[in-house]
């Protein structure tokens, strides 16, 4: 590959969401501390929204390396999970074995036991769930229930539901409106701006190894905020593949042409940059037939 080529220690762009590659922006930030103070202040639900790509997960991996040993954390990642199914999911996590128990009420019995164990025990219990927005509505349901344990003044489990933006279309359904009052904390992820993508780059660059000035030209750096629109997940994939192309050049640097070669060959970010182009000529069209109606009125036409 072009690890040699480049001097990187390591992929600077890969797709696993490597903890060591975390930057530290204005948003995974704030959404980072707001998940922290919602955590110590007890609360039920907790809810960060973020689009395709914008860095959830790794913000969830972040969040269950920054919890102390006061927190016992369950994690799921596929949540597309049957009421049953997620509950036991959630009894594995505790360690609770469900092929040992006979029914579904006996589950619950185990569950609320263990969760009183640890709370007698100083231990606050968190249950993440990636890819929220894939949870059956008869699930989520079933997530509320397993909230209502709780002692006479703490609740027994808290927990944060990372999801895209269709996780808020699922929860504004009528069945579910108990659920969406228990929300105590809501963040949306925002995508790179122009400045945070240079930070971006900068960072995952450095943390691979690379220390020898400035790699990226910056009208490289303008197109590939242009095509990207700021999505961590479609900067990955298009300086990965930039990177490439400049190797089998032998391009000691990523200029404005080898982004367009790698834009080229993403179908996902044509189609992305595709979508913000005809909303902005949407925008400028109904602007201008304001404008035009603006006049036409001042005129006395119409």
């Amino acid at each position: 590959m072009y690890l040699e080529h480049f001097r990187f220690k390591e992929l600077p762009f890969t797709l696993t969401p490597n903890l060591s590659f975390f930057c530290h922006l204005k948003g995974h930030e704030e959404a980072l501390k707001t998940l922290l103070f919602s955590l110590r202040s007890g609360e039920g639900f907790i809810k960060i929204v973020g689009e395709v790509g914008a860095g959830k997960t790794l913000l969830c991996r972040k969040l269950l390396d920054s919890l102390d040993v006061d927190y016992v954390t369950a994690y799921i990642p596929n949540p597309d999970l049957n009421p049953i199914e997620l509950r036991r999911a959630f009894a594995r996590e505790l360690g609770i074995d469900p092929a040992l128990l006979h029914d579904q009420h006996e589950l619950l019995t185990h569950i609320n036991n263990q969760l009183l164990h640890l709370h007698a025990s100083g231990k606050r219990v968190v249950l993440l769930l990636d890819e929220a927005q894939a949870l059956p509505l008869e699930s989520i349901e079933a997530l509320r229930l397993l909230t209502n344990l709780e002692t006479e003044t703490t609740k027994l489990l808290q927990v944060v539901l990372f999801g895209q933006p269709e996780l808020d279309e699922r929860l504004n359904h009528l069945s579910l409106r108990q659920l969406k009052q228990r929300i105590s904390f809501s963040f949306y992820l925002p995508t790179l701006s122009r400045d945070e993508l240079d930070t971006y780059l900068f960072h995952r660059l450095s943390t691979a190894g690379y220390t020898y000035g400035t790699l990226f030209t910056k009208k490289a750096r303008d197109i590939l905020f242009k095509s990207s629109t700021g999505i961590p997940r479609l900067v990955n994939i298009l300086c990965h593949k930039a990177l490439l192309v400049a190797y089998g050049r032998g391009d000691a640097i990523i200029t404005h042409k080898t982004i367009r070669i790698a834009i080229k060959d993403t179908e996902a970010t044509m189609s992305h940059a595709s979508k913000a182009t005809l909303i902005s000529v949407i925008t400028g069209i109904a602007l201008l037939i304001g404008l035009i109606l603006a006049f036409y009125i001042y005129e006395g036409i119409i």
